[in-house]
């Protein structure tokens, strides 16, 4: 799909990662793009299968994910690496990334323990790597810009677990929903009713809650849950259309968070800005003001997709001293971008490769490529640097060879 495309999830009925997936393939993502992206992140370990199921008499795709025996165990530093480490499209690693770190620091506020010590147990477990990756490279896929969902139904009673029978909502659930601007409800019938992977897949993409959004339909889907309850059709629906605008061609919304602050250590702000990259956010950035009575301080600002603001306006809240945030939209005119790897001796860098109508118009390498290939070839970092510019330039050069015929 050229066209932005705005989604709808109802998720009147719950929410699982898997039935996300399998609502979106059945509104037109393909398996054959899913399976190579989660392939790329856990080669030759987990193959997904959909098939058409009813659910209460309807209708719904089902995803099946046959996985390989793996460690019972994975912590959030081995997801981190084996996402940073696949050949994804960036879009998709972003979000993948921002979907686990949600549900490490959810689970660290559950146990009492340092995000960095997280074990995922059933999260970190191949079949929810599958849906995670997943359900971002269908949405990549598929050229969804931003989505909205109703409030989430959470189930009651008691779920199985590794840390064996626990309430519900379960302890992870409820502490991603705190603080995200996210509505839910309890009730509905006595299971678990919405995952911890579900509803952090949810904050990840959807930065609007309630009814559906006045759109133009283009596709619609229904994913369905492993149960087939009696009264209540056990599926996910998603709903795929355009707003007047997107039909018209313009450009990317974005928003960008502002807060003032005056009263944090500056020690602490590498790491918030870090914090917001992680989070989701494009950019992140001080700027030194004047506040009143003469104190000096900095305005915080982040600019971010729309699916990733509740995480954004979450980072900016619990990581600085802020005590409220302004938010405003933008226009966001963003050049095509892909990224290409050139060879710097025996070492390899990644260069991202900007276009503007198709013309290649900036090269840039990743410096923390360059870094590590100095380190390797034991050369300075300059020196490295240089040598990688002038690779890329050389490979732009072909290539805009390529397109012109010469």
């Amino acid at each position: 799909m050229n066209t932005p495309v705005s989604a709808w999830f109802d998720c009147s009925s719950g929410v699982a990662g898997d039935m996300l997936l399998g609502a979106l393939l059945d509104a037109g993502a393909t398996l054959d793009t899913v399976g190579r992206a989660v392939d790329a992140v856990a080669p030759g370990s987990i193959r997904v299968r959909a098939e058409q199921v009813r659910r209460c008499g309807l209708s719904a795709t089902q995803v099946h994910v046959d996985a390989d025996p793996g460690p019972p165990h994975r912590t959030w530093h081995a997801i981190r690496t084996m996402l940073a480490r696949a050949a994804l499209p960036e879009a998709v690693r972003e979000r993948a990334h921002s979907v686990f770190l949600r549900l490490a620091r959810a689970e660290a506020a559950a146990h009492g323990i340092a995000v960095d010590d997280v074990h995922f147990h059933e999260v970190g477990a191949l079949d929810a790597i599958a849906d995670v990756v997943g359900v971002c490279a269908a949405v990549h896929e598929l050229g969804i810009t931003d989505a909205a969902a109703t409030p989430v139904t959470l189930g009651s009673g008691r779920a199985r677990s590794d840390h064996g029978r626990i309430p519900v909502p379960a302890p992870a659930v409820l502490r991603l929903l705190t603080g995200s601007g996210a509505p839910a409800r309890s009730g509905g019938l006595p299971y678990e009713m919405a995952t911890p992977t579900g509803v952090a897949l949810l904050l990840t993409l959807c930065g609007e809650w309630g009814g559906m959004p006045e759109l133009r339909l283009v596709a619609t889907g229904a994913g369905a849950g492993t149960r087939d309850l009696e009264d209540v059709p056990n599926v996910v629906r998603v709903v795929l259309g355009t707003t007047p605008r997107a039909d018209a061609p313009a450009v990317a919304q974005a928003v960008v968070v502002d807060a003032n602050v005056d009263d944090l250590d500056p020690r602490i702000w590498p790491q918030v800005l870090t914090r917001l990259l992680e989070a989701g956010a494009s950019d992140a950035w001080l700027t030194p003001i004047l506040m009143k009575k003469g104190r000096p301080a900095h305005m915080l600002s982040a600019l971010c997709p729309l699916p990733v603001l509740p995480a954004v306006r979450e980072t900016i809240t619990a990581e600085t001293s802020t005590i409220g945030t302004r938010e405003h939209r933008v226009d966001k005119h963003e050049l095509e971008r892909e990224f290409t790897t050139v060879a710097v001796g025996e070492a390899s860098v990644r260069v991202k490769v900007a276009r503007y109508r198709r013309r290649i118009v900036n090269v840039q390498p990743e410096y923390e490529d360059v870094v590590a290939a100095a380190e390797r070839l034991g050369i300075p970092v300059k020196t490295a640097l240089a040598r990688s510019i002038a690779a890329a330039e050389g490979a732009a050069e072909n290539q805009r060879c390529d397109s012109c015929g010469t």
